[in-house]
């Protein structure tokens, strides 16, 4: 057996892995209706003229389900943040009251709700598209070994182990939109 097709096909792996956390990470940021700190710490804040992410100039908590607080580490920080925030078109008005700024998460309208969903759809298709690319990739990389004497039988385990792993990220990618967009119609 190849090394190289053994370290192509883990790396092939490991980037599915890593497509699947990227998609959970970016359905964090997606609000369902409650307040969650991930809605805003991957916000740009200017800070000392070089766009910085939030979490590192201010610690953002969610006081209650529909409320974050955001207390930046210097008082000169909360003007910058409120204009990223402003900015941001998340459709949350901050209140500044000198020492923290506080935002009151509204409830979804149901309008508001199906958007976020096809969001959150379109977000797993990308994931989709991702690991079909890298599925599409190492079945090339097989094929060219066997080509090249690798034996075809073992070419065909091969192929099919690396199926099992799109088919098992797949499911997974629906799993995670399944709950995600019954989190988000939920009222």
């Amino acid at each position: 057996m190849s090394e190289d097709l053994e370290s192509v096909l883990k790396s092939g792996y490991e980037q599915m892995e890593k497509a699947i956390e990227f998609l959970v990470e970016e359905l964090t940021k997606i609000r369902a209706g409650k307040a969650s700190p991930a809605m805003i710490t991957s916000l740009s804040v200017q800070y000392y003229g070089s766009p910085t992410p939030l979490s590192q100039v201010a610690s953002v908590t969610a006081s209650d389900s529909r409320t974050l607080a955001i207390q930046p580490w210097e008082k000169g920080m909360l003007g910058p943040i409120e204009r990223a925030i402003f900015e941001s078109n998340m459709g949350v008005t901050p209140m500044n009251n000198g020492e923290v700024i506080m935002i009151t998460v509204p409830p979804l309208t149901e309008e508001r709700r199906v958007l976020l969903a096809k969001q959150a759809k379109a977000l797993g298709e990308d994931a989709k598209v991702s690991i079909r690319t890298i599925r599409q990739k190492l079945m090339d990389t097989v094929k060219k070994e066997v080509k090249d004497g690798f034996p075809e039988d073992s070419g065909k385990r091969k192929e099919a182990e690396i199926q099992k792993h799109v088919d098992d990220s797949t499911e997974n990618i629906n799993k995670l939109l399944v709950a995600k967009e019954a989190d988000i119609m939920k009222v």
